[in-house]
């Protein structure tokens, strides 16, 4: 039955990725995927081990695409403008792809996944986001310290715009173009 479904690790990866953007990272199940092929739940376990490694390879294939778009705005830039695309293309991908991104945030133990694909694609983003700093010349500690802000706030705003929590008539838009326009100045100022 697995091959006249035509499952592949490929196929069964894209297939929970584009589950989880429309149902959410949780809900994607090895019974809810096995419907979507019209399988039985056993035909799984001969691509993949386990539920666990199904949504890990979401979040390596979600982190990979990311990636891609991040690297992709931010080539050419720096400073402000930098910043700003870097920001953009994160929030972008969040909210087109909500289950993808919430699935970025799992925590992965690299037991986890050491043997399914490059590992390379986890420290890209921070190699992104110290590419964007750059241009702020920041020395550690304050650099990781700016990391983490930069994070926590894109992330933080896109979770809450995603579930539709800016109820203010302000537009969220014009709230983010704020948000970026501070963290530049703030990067340009950082205590040391």
């Amino acid at each position: 039955m697995a091959a006249h479904a035509g499952l592949t690790v490929e196929r069964i990866t894209r297939a929970a990725a584009e589950l989880a953007d429309r149902v959410g990272i949780e809900k994607v199940t090895v019974s809810a995927l096995a419907r979507e092929f019209g399988v039985k739940d056993a035909s799984f376990y001969s691509h993949v081990k386990n539920l666990r490694e199904i949504r890990t390879r979401v979040a390596l294939l979600a982190s990979d695409e990311m990636n891609q778009a991040l690297a992709a705005a931010i080539a050419g830039r720096s400073g402000a403008e930098a910043l700003t695309a870097f920001a953009d293309a994160y929030r972008d991908y969040a909210l087109a792809h909500p289950g993808r991104y919430a699935a970025t945030q799992l925590p992965l133990d690299q037991g986890d996944f050491a043997e399914l694909t490059d590992t390379a694609v986890l420290a890209r983003s921070v190699e992104l986001t110290y590419a964007v700093m750059r241009h702020y010349r920041l020395e550690e500690p304050a650099r990781t310290d700016a990391a983490r802000l930069l994070r926590s706030t894109f992330h933080g705003f896109a979770t809450i715009e995603a579930a539709g929590g800016f109820h203010h008539p302000r537009a969220a838009a014009d709230s983010w173009r704020r948000i970026t326009a501070g963290l530049h100045h703030l990067l340009a100022t950082w205590p040391s």
